[in-house]
């Protein structure tokens, strides 16, 4: 890492927001592609809540549910959980999102600049982002300010990245089981 990491990590925000700017007029992307050696579906839909459900929560869902990862109760916890997304998440336009951001997939290059790798890139709510990017450990605080000093998110974010990252710790669940179950169950509870 670089001598001046509140300066580094203040220009990944900053370069992050911007990779957010690139718009697009649905959500989702013109194919299918991965999530680690998940196929991620994207089809493209009008409104971030139905791409949510549809795209990233139900087919992680039913393969838990299919693997004996998650029971019939954590299934009708999220169908209730669908009903109040609408309510929970602002609306934002279709930002363009790496969609695996977490640290493993950050790199300094050799002028000590960020770089990402390993993109699932769609075109997503940026929370979707932000969210993973605090799942495993989090990034400097420094990131997240340059971010918002850059493209300020909607007033509760902080709230809500439990219930954006429940799609990759679905993800985990169905590729690791492990304890992403409880994970789960415990944001399962806060909403519903």
């Amino acid at each position: 890492m670089p001598s001046d990491d509140v300066g580094l990590w203040t220009v990944f925000g900053h370069a992050l927001a911007r990779l957010h700017g690139n718009a697009a007029p649905h959500f989702g992307l013109d194919r299918d592609n991965w999530i680690g050696p998940l196929k991620q579906l994207n089809a493209r839909t009008s409104d971030w809540t139905t791409f949510f459900i549809q795209q990233r929560l139900e087919p992680q869902v039913k393969s838990a549910r299919d693997n004996h990862r998650l029971g019939m109760g954590e299934v009708l916890r999220f169908e209730r959980l669908y009903m109040k997304l609408p309510v929970l998440i602002p609306t934002e336009p279709p930002a363009l999102l790496h969609g695996d951001l977490w640290h493993g997939n950050f790199l300094c290059d050799e002028r000590e600049q960020p770089v990402l790798i390993d993109p699932a890139v769609y075109f997503g709510h940026r929370e979707m982002d932000i969210a993973m990017s605090r799942l495993f450990g989090g990034f400097d605080a420094s990131f997240y300010e340059g971010y918002n000093a850059e493209r300020p998110l909607e007033r509760g974010w902080e709230e809500r990245m439990d219930l954006h990252n429940l799609y990759p710790l679905l993800v985990h669940l169905n590729l690791f089981e492990g304890g992403y179950a409880q994970q789960v169950r415990a944001v399962l509870g806060r909403y519903v």
